[in-house]
């Protein structure tokens, strides 16, 4: 899998750079997961710090045009990100939070 960053847009307010990006890949749509860390490894960051929202590929194309967000660090990326983005790329929670969930 090949990823091409196509725009980069810097967000220092929420402490990000918004990434879009082009992927060619040999077979089916890769996971959302192995884009993330395919994405981290290539901009050097941590996996919890990219958060891929959106995969795009066309019928019967070998092409994906994404979009991903790349924070500071994996803090800014719980505060700032829902709930349900966090749980499709597999960001865990705080742990005060992870405990307080398995008390309930």
């Amino acid at each position: 899998m090949d990823i091409d960053i196509i725009a980069e847009e810097e967000n220092p307010m929420l402490h990000r750079t918004d990434v879009r990006f082009e992927m060619t890949h040999d077979e089916a749509t890769p996971s959302r997961l192995s884009v993330r860390d395919s994405l981290a490894a290539k901009l050097n960051k941590d996996a919890g710090e990219v958060v891929v929202h959106e995969l795009d590929t066309k019928f019967g194309m070998r092409k994906t045009v994404g979009y991903a967000k790349v924070y500071d660090d994996a803090e800014h990326a719980r505060d700032v990100e829902q709930d349900h983005m966090l749980e499709r790329n597999k960001i865990v929670a705080d742990e005060g939070e992870a405990e307080e969930a398995e008390e309930a």
